[in-house]
């Protein structure tokens, strides 16, 4: 069984012992582990650690606001817009594991160009288990798993064992606010994996204000206590609706939720129907471009808790 304290103590001592005088930077995304790791190593080697938050443009609305009230005053922190960068190179791709690729590839790039300005040999990553067990598995690769050749940054990963729900554990021990204990995993390539086929600014748009609309009613319903994941997907498929008895012709998006303890598995459970409706309603009122909303209900396994 996990003794939280005892884990940070002997993770802080073993990254002083690494890194000693030399400086790191870690890839901070403003989830639970990337910010758990974040202030184990700031503990282990203060100013000598530059928390770098990169905006890839895919990120969840106000996540880049989020993150840099949350964290500016707490940590080294650094934010870089990479985002013509990271659009540039996904321009045109439509398979999901070559944009995790190329994401993540980008990614270590950005990070490589952080560190050669700030002097860093280390790089810290939040990797947690089902991260490798996942790539290994060859079920999906993980931005901060698959990287690139010719790296030149040493990786550490401090908590790499580790399962979801013993990083808030951390979290908690450390101090962090609950809001950011508990806050939902959010996928490396952001809404990269939630967008079906080539990636475009409506497209980016459609998704990111759906998945907002989708986390307002979870919160009003007050299930974002207790479901794993709760998020939307823009499908490539449209389908014929009617809107101001017109025809009409636009985007089917797919509700998820799901609860889970680790992400290892994973059961949809019983929704709130007039939650579901409510959702429905308000996407294809809010955003033009949807006609239809549809829900998944396949557990993991055999399907995986993101559909791309």
């Amino acid at each position: 069984m996990l003794n939280p304290a005892d884990f940070i103590k002997e993770s802080i001592m073993e990254i002083k012992n690494t890194v000693k005088d030399k400086k790191a930077i870690i890839a901070l995304s403003g989830g639970v582990d990337s910010s758990v790791a974040s202030v184990i190593a700031a503990e282990a080697i203060g100013n000598n650690l530059t928390a770098v938050f990169v905006d890839h443009g895919l990120l969840r609305e106000g996540e880049a606001e989020y993150v840099e009230t949350t964290f500016q005053d707490r940590l080294n922190f650094r934010f870089v817009d990479a985002s013509a960068e990271f659009l540039r190179k996904l321009d045109g791709v439509e398979d999901p594991e070559e944009k995790r690729m190329i994401i993540g590839e980008v990614f270590i790039r950005v990070f490589e160009r952080v560190a050669e300005e700030v002097g860093a040999e280390f790089l810290v990553q939040g990797t947690i288990a089902p991260d490798w067990i996942e790539s290994e598995g060859k079920i999906k690769s993980h931005h901060n798993v698959a990287l690139p050749h010719g790296l030149v940054l040493e990786v550490l990963e401090p908590i790499r064992e580790l399962y979801k729900d013993e990083v808030r554990i951390l979290g908690s021990e450390l101090g962090l606010p609950e809001h950011m204990t508990q806050r939902q995993p959010y996928p490396g390539p952001g809404l990269a994996v939630r967008i079906a086929g080539v990636i475009t600014p409506e497209k980016i748009h459609i998704c990111r204000k759906a998945n907002a609309i989708v986390e307002e009613e979870v919160h009003k319903e007050g299930l974002d206590k207790t479901l794993w994941q709760y998020f939307a997907v823009l499908t490539n498929t449209k389908v014929t609706g009617v809107k101001g008895d017109i025809r009409d012709y636009g985007y089917l998006v797919v509700l998820r939720m799901v609860e889970s303890l680790d992400a290892m598995t994973a059961d949809v459970p019983e929704l709130p129907w007039m939650m579901v409706k409510t959702i429905s309603q308000r996407i294809t009122a809010e955003i033009p471009e949807v006609t239809h909303v549809a829900l998944s209900v396949s557990d993991k396994p055999p399907s995986t808790i993101e559909l791309a």
